[in-house]
């Protein structure tokens, strides 16, 4: 969670650049722990890539999903995903360089999954800004929780597995 897939041709983006992408977006989302983030670059080959029935190497098409809900307390960072265009804008602000800059066609499409269905190495992740959730932003790595806490199901919740 995030989880960022840039469908795009095998030579649109230098090692460098993708590197680039990856860290401007992880920066985007600095109120999580880094390992989180998570950035994928997918080879599509021209003759595989169409827009309007024809080839093309020079157009970009990314999913970023999310696997949190602003139920859970994750506000700050995703709540503008799911009601409004702010954080859309702030996100393609991140990425301009790379697409407006770059001369290329692209499109975005961002999605709020179930974070009933999110685990990070087996554990349930912890309350966004938690004792548990800063530790493993501290260690930049999941580690199994010290504080239960209870759910609004009624029972309680920890990393363990």
């Amino acid at each position: 969670m995030p989880f960022h897939r840039f469908y795009c041709s095998p030579n649109l983006y230098t090692k460098e650049e993708k590197q680039a992408i990856a860290q401007a977006i992880t920066k985007f989302y600095s109120k999580l722990p880094p390992f989180l983030v998570l950035v994928n670059f997918i080879d599509v080959d021209k003759d595989s890539f169409y827009v309007g029935g024809e080839p093309n190497d020079h157009y970009l098409r990314i999913n970023v999903q999310h696997s949190a809900n602003p139920v859970q307390g994750y506000v700050d960072i995703l709540y503008c995903a799911t009601i409004s265009r702010p954080w859309v804008e702030a996100y393609e602000k991140v990425i301009e360089p790379f697409t407006k800059g770059k001369g290329i066609g692209w499109e975005l499409q961002m999605t709020n999954d179930d974070p009933t269905f999110w685990n990070a190495n087996g554990m349930h992740v912890p309350p966004f800004l938690s004792e548990d959730f800063m530790k493993w932003k501290e260690l930049n790595r999941p580690v199994e929780w010290e504080h239960a806490v209870e759910t609004k199901a009624g029972g309680l919740n920890s990393g363990e597995t």
